[in-house]
């Protein structure tokens, strides 16, 4: 194995999985990218069909807030770059539906494991929201390496 992908999110539960997977790889002698994505744009703007006679907001999503979001994520990919101390290592910031971005990029950059987090999320909650992790579990083509958080 020589190429390590870690997928991290915003959520302090990712310096676990980044360490996890950074030391995995390390004691491979694998090459090593973190990669975060930005989910796409318009979760991020309240767009809710009308229900119970309420529209909601039909907010449309300018294009400024699309760039605050790209630098929240270079900024952040730079401090966990910094963290790691290590030049070899790379980042990459997708952006689109989190497993589909995720399972492309692994192929696009051939990488040979992916390392990734599993939220404390009840089965209820499972059901019907569904969580990254299960979905990238069900189309992956190569191994991973899950890291599972527990809420304390």
């Amino acid at each position: 194995m020589k190429k390590v992908l870690i997928a991290v999110d915003y959520s302090p539960s990712s310096e676990k999985i980044a360490e996890a997977g950074y030391k995995l790889a390390k004691d491979m002698n694998a090459q090593v990218c973190i990669m975060h994505v930005i989910t796409e744009i318009k979760y991020y703007g309240m767009e809710y069909p009308t229900f119970m006679g309420y529209t909601g907001y039909n907010m449309e999503i300018d294009v400024n807030m699309a760039d605050e979001l790209h630098k929240v994520a270079q900024d952040f990919m730079g401090k966990t770059k910094e963290h790691f101390n290590d030049p070899e290592l790379s980042t990459y910031i997708g952006q689109g539906d989190t497993a589909d971005t995720i399972l492309n990029y692994a192929s696009e950059w051939n990488a040979d494991v992916l390392v990734l987090g599993t939220h404390s999320h009840s089965t209820l909650e499972k059901i019907f929201v569904g969580d990254v992790a299960s979905e990238i579990l069900k189309s992956a083509k190569i191994p991973l390496y899950i890291i599972p958080i527990k809420k304390e």
